[in-house]
């Protein structure tokens, strides 16, 4: 059975999330329906990450197995026509090895969180931004965060229902980008990883934003860090200024 890889491109906002759901709608089940349209069985795709409701993405990747060979521009082609009108989109796909794999042939993830600074409510962003109503402080914010960078135990940052076997990671990244925005300014931060945890990159950005908005100085963070305690996270942000941005291999199949 020859192997796909999809780069898929989705909003979250009308999802459960990407992971397949009997009576909710979810990424990986529309995909899978879409599927079921160009072969009429049951299919199981297999993803990079997992993303949760409402959490979007710009480079999620995932790959399929197939009965016929198809030419990856006309699968493509025939995916986003079953998909419509859902707001996914498979914005590339190649044929891959049989052992090449969404998920375990991952070397890097990259994620990207958008905050926007202003009282009024967001229209055009509306749903893909945080809008927080007062001033961020990037600087502040970025002394914080680079007390995240490297290898530590991310207990602290770390859903209670997370499924990882450790809570050791090594964070590569975390940038604070401050932009003027379409919608006004805005941070965005830049988290890149080989892995994360459940709930990781929302608990940072949660607690950078407290440290942003002068509640927390920079130095809690790494305390929050040390303690590896949950109780010690600031509040972990809203899902629907997340992103998956992009997901990196060895070998970039769709090169």
């Amino acid at each position: 059975m020859p192997r796909y890889a999809m780069k898929i491109e989705y909003h979250g906002a009308p999802f459960v999330g990407w992971q397949r759901q009997a009576e909710h709608p979810s990424v990986q089940g529309a995909i899978e329906a879409a599927l079921k349209k160009l072969e009429p069985r049951d299919h199981t795709i297999a993803a990079a990450g997992r993303t949760d409701a409402g959490v979007h993405a710009t480079g999620q990747v995932a790959h399929c197995d197939l009965d016929k060979n198809w030419d990856p521009f006309r699968l493509s082609e025939a995916l986003n026509y079953h998909l419509k009108p859902q707001p996914v989109a498979i914005t590339a796909c190649a044929l891959v090895d049989d052992d090449w794999h969404a998920r375990f042939s991952a070397v890097e993830r990259r994620y990207l969180f958008r905050i926007v600074m202003r009282r009024a409510p967001v229209t055009h962003d509306d749903g893909l931004v945080w809008r927080v109503n007062h001033a961020l402080d990037p600087d502040a914010m970025q002394q914080g965060a680079n007390y995240l960078l490297g290898r530590h135990d991310f207990t602290t940052f770390r859903s209670s229902i997370c499924q990882a076997q450790s809570p050791v990671k090594t964070l590569d990244e975390l940038r604070i980008d401050p932009i003027d925005g379409p919608s006004g300014p805005e941070i965005r931060v830049h988290v890149r990883a080989r892995s994360f945890l459940h709930n990781q990159v929302r608990s940072f950005v949660g607690t950078l934003e407290r440290v942003g908005s002068g509640a927390w100085s920079p130095e809690q963070v790494k305390s929050a860090l040390e303690t590896q305690n949950r109780a010690a996270c600031g509040p972990v942000s809203p899902p629907q200024g997340l992103y998956l941005a992009q997901v990196k291999y060895d070998s970039d199949p769709f090169e």
